[in-house]
């Protein structure tokens, strides 16, 4: 570790802008990014898989407010749903005498809640459409084996479509990543907040942002190589014959 110390130092010694101090806050800056988004992915996936079964449901009282909330959810932008619940929750009456001021009162966490409710929201159309695309003759076939409903939304309803519904889910995982960027608006230090840093302190707003520009470009492409193998693994299937 003293020798990769030793070996930055010297590769930046004659660079004013990227030191060591200022790829700390880069490397500090993109382990926020990392968190936020994979959390509020994992847990709007929770959230989303339920939802879209509900979204589907012959009840108006369960549909409808599924459909209401997905349909704010993706039609606000999420800069604003990220200040309502930043900035609202201190007007809660009596939250900052209880045990969630606590963790409220860190900007990560309404971050983190923002992210999750938009994204569970589009989530759960993705996958509402994908099970609404169910060959009939998939539901016929389980039917036949005497499959109970639960049964066949669990081996053969939810498989089925979450392989089809995986390029567009990774659209969606793209999406929240370029969106973390307004992260930085709620004084996180993530990447773009980074980039704003040694942008306000060397007064290089081409080297701060092209610099954190590569980085996402680097995310983008992991995740697309990440999705394109699933893809490959999940949906050789639908290959034609050579």
């Amino acid at each position: 570790m003293e020798s990769l110390n030793t070996w930055l130092t010297g590769l930046l010694a004659e660079n004013s802008i990227f030191t060591l101090q200022t790829l700390g806050y880069y490397w500090e800056g993109l382990v926020t990014t990392t968190q936020l988004v994979f959390l509020s992915l994992l847990i709007g996936l929770v959230l989303a898989v339920p939802l879209a079964i509900g979204r589907g449901s012959k009840h108006r009282f369960i549909k409808l407010p599924i459909f209401f909330y997905t349909y704010v959810f993706r039609g606000t932008p999420l800069l604003v749903q990220l200040y309502l619940i930043y900035y609202g929750v201190v007007f809660v009456e009596g939250i900052q005498d209880t045990w969630l001021w606590v963790i409220l009162e860190d900007p990560f966490m309404p971050a983190l809640i923002a992210f999750t409710l938009n994204t569970a929201a589009y989530t759960t159309e993705i996958f509402h459409g994908a099970i609404k695309a169910t060959a009939r003759g998939e539901i016929e076939a389980a039917r036949a084996y005497g499959m109970s409903q639960s049964l066949m939304m669990r081996r053969i309803v939810l498989p089925s479509a979450f392989r089809r519904a995986l390029p567009v889910y990774g659209n969606e995982v793209i999406f929240m990543l370029h969106a973390s960027a307004i992260a930085s608006v709620v004084t996180l230090m993530d990447l773009t907040g980074a980039a704003r840093f040694v942008y306000a302190r060397f007064y290089a707003p081409f080297d701060a942002f092209l610099f954190v520009a590569a980085i996402y470009l680097c995310l983008t492409f992991s995740i697309l190589f990440l999705f394109r193998f699933l893809e490959k693994r999940l949906l050789a299937h639908l290959k034609p014959a050579s």
